[in-house]
């Protein structure tokens, strides 16, 4: 499975990226405008620091407009994918721009139908929503497991990108039905590594060391660090 960032904030980004386990990054209008930055620069410099997809989302609702930003987006880096609403004007800019060679995120995506529509539309990834539909009282992780199941059925090259997750049971859960990509903020990306038997064996390890008065590294190598 594959680790997106959810977010606008370079810093938190660059940190994450620098474990390598960030595949790539998604953004949208609200992570910008949280960000303070301009789109332009902000995604550039996204797209500076990470190998993988960067997700640029069009702000436009008709398809002449989209377009347009769209093709601009794509402009700013090899690795940039346009980001359109799950829309009639959405899938048809999709199309324009997945058949120019543009990675394109559908994004918005709330049932199978619409994931279906977007596989045929040429999307490079389809991003369903599962924390907002949890929000009203339907089972987010059932949409995924649709999702994979047509798309697996079909073949189609689409890949299910998990969106909207809000706690480590979301990324668990996506990661048994088999989505291809989770974007994850990077709070809930810093939790999954957190486990109280991990914190507690580690403080067990470490009071046991402290008692044997030893370092790996002497003083001048603890110096230099």
């Amino acid at each position: 499975m594959k680790f997106f960032v959810d977010s606008a904030d370079t810093s938190a980004i660059r940190e994450l990226n620098d474990t390598g386990l960030v595949d790539g990054v998604t953004t949208n209008p609200s992570l910008i405008a949280k960000s303070g930055g301009n789109i332009l620069k902000v995604i550039a410099e996204i797209a500076e620091m990470v190998e993988g997809p960067v997700s640029a989302e069009v702000t436009a609702t008709d398809h002449a407009t989209m377009l347009r930003e769209g093709r601009k987006l794509a402009r700013i880096a090899d690795n940039i994918a346009v980001k359109v609403p799950l829309t009639m004007d959405g899938l048809k800019t999709c199309k324009v721009l997945s058949d120019s060679g543009t990675m394109v995120n559908v994004t918005l995506c709330f049932s199978a139908n619409q994931a279906l529509l977007a596989a045929k539309a040429g999307a490079t990834f389809i991003s369903p929503f599962v924390g907002r539909l949890d929000d009203i009282g339907i089972d987010g992780m059932e949409l995924i497991a649709d999702i994979v199941n047509i798309y697996d059925n079909y073949d189609f090259a689409t890949e299910v990108l998990v969106a909207s997750i809000r706690h480590p049971m979301h990324l668990l859960d996506a990661a048994k039905i088999g989505a291809d990509v989770a974007t994850l903020p990077p709070d809930v990306l810093v939790k999954l590594a957190d486990h109280p038997l991990t914190d507690k064996g580690l403080a067990a390890f470490l009071a046991d060391w402290e008692k044997t008065g030893q370092s790996i590294l002497d003083d001048a190598e603890l110096a230099e660090a």
